[in-house]
């Protein structure tokens, strides 16, 4: 009985240690931070949301600067 416990005990700790998968992003992705954006930049609203467009690419501004987002 207690080889049955320990078994069982065991199974189900190896399940949820399993389940536990965390999402790791790739370390060559990189992001830069625009401190000013730059005076000819337009505000496009997109579903509702403020984003910066200038040089081909919407930015859309955090507490530390501008960061590229993917539209």
């Amino acid at each position: 009985m207690k080889k049955l416990f320990i078994i069982v005990f065991g199974l189900i700790a190896i399940s949820f240690s399993i389940s536990c998968i965390t999402t790791v992003r790739p370390a060559h992705t990189r992001t830069v931070v625009v401190k000013v954006a730059p005076k000819n930049h337009r505000i496009v609203y997109v579903k509702g949301k403020r984003y910066y467009f200038w040089n081909g690419k919407h930015h859309r501004k955090t507490k530390n600067g501008y960061i590229i987002v993917k539209m």
